[in-house]
């Protein structure tokens, strides 16, 4: 692949910018957004539905990327997300927003890994740690200037143009992909899987749908949605093993060095997960501090990963990425005891510095283990393992929410004497001046639980380092030598084998 490189990669920077930034601008202006339209009951399917249609979509792009070339999928993405941007900003409903914002994740979810796959073409890996670092970058400041971006539009126009802003970016990429991005045109050229995408997706969105609700009152949406994912993975099952080419490739997801890495990244999603969701509370609720307080003491994971990329991608020349991969997941444990350890006395710098320990460990795993299975495989393989990285973050990130949400719920529920706390107990002591006798002891009871919640982050912390420890050394390539072959899938049988 012969292109501008400086040029490819200021439109990947640009592509990737609108996929962050995405979901704290549109929150920023929801309230806004659920005045005009109503349909509040509906709120959380506008993010969920969004994050649901980009995990379920990721692999499905990744194959195509290696089916039909780099150039095409990245383009159509950014349409398909365009096309779901213009909508929105028409939405007329709740239901036609989150129909708008379906769309939208479906663009998404190709854009992130495609974008990441070109990266990987163009640049050797000896250089290719510092882009990544550039785009760990961008992540942090897409999520530091999206509620700001979000609040000067809110302020001046409509909030439509929360939506109708992605147009003239998104524009400004794909002409750059258009113009300087050249596709060496001999590629192998086989047949597109659809029973299996079409399977695979089906079943992805159901399972996310199942764990959405899971916890909630809605036991049939649940039971469906359950039963639609097991039906869809039998069928995904045997597509696959029936597939000449398969969508998902059962030989190489479960590679060892791919397999091991990708476990890394659920469970560090996992664990991430719970920081981000439930370190908020505590300081607010438990620790009585305010939500500046409790914003700046996660923020720091926004310094910490992106740092710790940075360092990653100028470290992992020199060193091992099995040693830089492991020693992020060393410090996900080491991050998460300090949450374990607080108490309601404890300064909020303690928790900034575990965010800050678990975001510089995050940064540590995140490159080494892209250019690690990257460099494993070959061109036509190559987006498909991209894509089944960040599948498995996107889905660690839903897991985690599920699984430590559940941990929080049962800890809520055994609350001893002031019986099962529910969410307007604690939205009542959330803007309480001065806590009651009743206060304290739910305060008490919310303590306990989210102390017994970050206890299960940290065994999920403890599990990152255990995958860590399963990658094997000679998994990654070093730059200079030919990269390790990965096993092929076996052909599929003929007719006369039934």
């Amino acid at each position: 692949m012969k292109s501008a490189r400086a040029l490819v990669i200021a439109s990947v920077m640009t592509t990737m910018a609108m996929t962050a930034i995405e979901a704290t601008i549109v929150a920023t202006a929801m309230p806004q957004i659920i005045a005009e339209l109503g349909g509040l009951r509906l709120y959380s399917w506008v993010f969920s539905v969004f994050l649901l249609a980009q995990t379920a979509t990721t692999v499905v792009c990744g194959n195509l990327a290696d089916v039909y070339g780099r150039k095409p999928v990245i383009l159509a993405s950014i349409g398909i997300f365009l096309l779901g941007s213009v909508l929105a900003g028409f939405a007329w409903s709740m239901p036609a927003m989150i129909c708008f914002r379906l769309i939208q994740g479906v663009g998404a979810g190709g854009m992130q890994p495609v974008a990441m796959t070109i990266v990987a073409d163009l640049y050797p890996a000896r250089e290719r740690g510092k882009i990544q670092g550039y785009l760990a970058s961008v992540w942090a400041v897409s999520a530091v200037i999206g509620p700001v971006v979000g609040g000067l539009i809110i302020r001046s126009v409509s909030w439509a143009w929360i939506f109708w802003i992605n147009i003239p970016v998104g524009i400004a990429a794909a002409a750059g992909f258009m113009l300087h991005l050249q596709e060496n045109p001999h590629r192998e050229r086989r047949s597109i899987d659809i029973g299996g995408a079409a399977s695979f997706t089906i079943a992805i969105s159901s399972l996310l749908i199942a764990l959405t609700e899971l916890g909630g009152s809605r036991t049939t949406e649940i039971a469906s949605a359950g039963a639609v994912f097991c039906i869809a993975t039998v069928a995904f099952v045997l597509f696959e093993r029936r597939a000449a080419h398969p969508m998902v490739s059962f030989a190489l997801w479960s590679h060892r060095p791919i397999a091991a890495t990708n476990g890394v990244g659920v469970l560090a999603s996992m664990a991430l997960m719970g920081l981000t969701t439930f370190l908020p509370i505590y300081v607010q609720i438990v620790m009585q501090h305010s939500p500046v307080v409790a914003g700046l003491a996660l923020t720091t994971v926004l310094i910490g990963w992106p740092t710790g990329a940075t360092l990653a991608a100028r470290l992992f020349h020199r060193y091992a990425l099995r040693r830089l991969l492991l020693a992020g997941a060393l410090l996900q444990p080491v991050g998460a005891s300090i949450f374990v350890l607080l108490t309601p006395q404890s300064s909020p710098v303690w928790a900034a510095a575990g965010s800050l320990i678990m975001g510089f460990g995050m940064g540590l795993i995140s490159v080494p283990s892209l250019v690690l299975i990257q460099e494993i495989v070959d061109w036509s393989q190559r987006g498909s393992v991209t894509a089944s990285n960040i599948f498995s973050r996107n889905l660690g990130s839903t897991l985690g929410a599920t699984a430590l949400g559940a941990v929080l719920n049962q800890g809520l529920s055994r609350s001893g004497s002031v019986g099962p706390v529910t969410s307007d107990q604690l939205r009542q002591l959330l803007n309480a001046k001065l806590l009651t006798a009743g206060d304290a002891a739910i305060r008490l009871a919310l303590q306990n639980a989210l102390n017994l919640t970050f206890w299960a982050m940290w065994l999920l912390a403890l599990g990152t380092v255990l995958a860590a420890l399963l990658v094997p050394h000679t998994s990654a390539a070093p730059a200079d030598r030919a990269p390790a072959p990965v096993p092929t899938p076996a052909p599929a049988p003929t007719p006369q084998a039934d």
